[in-house]
């Protein structure tokens, strides 16, 4: 089993899970063309791919999703808040399907299981991905922990963890209010601190991989978000590795 990011953050989230021949794509907020540029840094083509599962209708992470689909007859499964909410750009998509937010389910040799998470979205969901031995579980765009999410992430081989903004610099930046409101609330991102102390909660002595994701390029730095996590962690900051925009993250292997 092995994940990689193709890109994370406000301008652009997918991330790509494979065991054995299976290959899913979790989000496309990219173009077309960007999509399979980032597809193939990482050896990979859009008809390899086994389908396309969605968290929310936000545009970084579902923008792309039905052109993509619709290029390499994808199949696609997500929630039926969010087809709701985005309906028209899916329309004449013949493999489309309706998840359940607490039903897990199987693409080829992946096991996915779905969960609900605080987000202001119409039906958002994230994910846990697993071969039947080994956990990846994904929490990026939630505004707060739950103890339904930790329960669900708990006993997971690798993490990617949403480290959206540093609270102080998000308090203290030129956002307007309203936006500082919505990002910093209960329905918006984890911030770094919240972040840590949910990994906190969780048992990390398994984890082979912790990726931070979802940084904000105004309200993040690199180094705080590391920083933050490594506490968890005595200090060990090299268990951690950060996704980027530019460049998401390279494949990270389960042993």
């Amino acid at each position: 089993m092995r994940f990689a990011l193709l890109g994370s953050g406000s301008e652009g989230n997918a991330l790509v899970v494979q065991v054995g021949d299976t290959r899913i794509l979790m989000d496309c907020g990219f173009s077309l063309s960007e999509t399979v540029a980032r597809l193939a840094r990482l050896g990979l083509s859009g008809d390899s791919l086994s389908g396309i599962v969605v968290t929310h209708e936000h545009g970084d992470h579902i923008g792309g999703v039905a052109r993509l689909a619709r290029k390499f007859s994808l199949p696609v499964f997500l929630t039926h808040g969010t087809l709701r909410s985005h309906r028209p750009a899916f329309a004449g998509l013949s493999a489309v399907t309706e998840i359940n937010a607490h039903e897990a389910f199987s693409i080829g040799e992946v096991r996915v299981q779905p969960y609900p998470v605080p987000h202001d979205a119409s039906e958002p969901v994230q994910y846990v991905f697993s071969d039947g031995v080994r956990r990846l579980g994904v929490l990026t765009d939630a505004g707060c922990s739950t103890a339904h999410i930790e329960a669900t992430l708990a006993g997971c081989e690798a993490l990617v963890l949403e480290c959206n903004h540093d609270a102080e610099m998000l308090a203290n930046g030129d956002y307007p209010y309203g936006l500082k409101q919505r990002v910093g609330g209960r329905f918006g991102h984890l911030d770094n601190r919240a972040a840590a102390a949910l990994l906190a909660r969780l048992e990390h002595a398994r984890l082979q991989h912790i990726v931070a994701a979802h940084l904000s390029h105004k309200n993040n730095t690199r180094a705080l978000a590391v920083a933050a996590l490594s506490e968890v962690l005595s200090g060990a900051q090299e268990r951690i590795v950060v996704a980027t925009q530019e460049e998401g993250v390279d494949w990270c292997e389960l042993a």
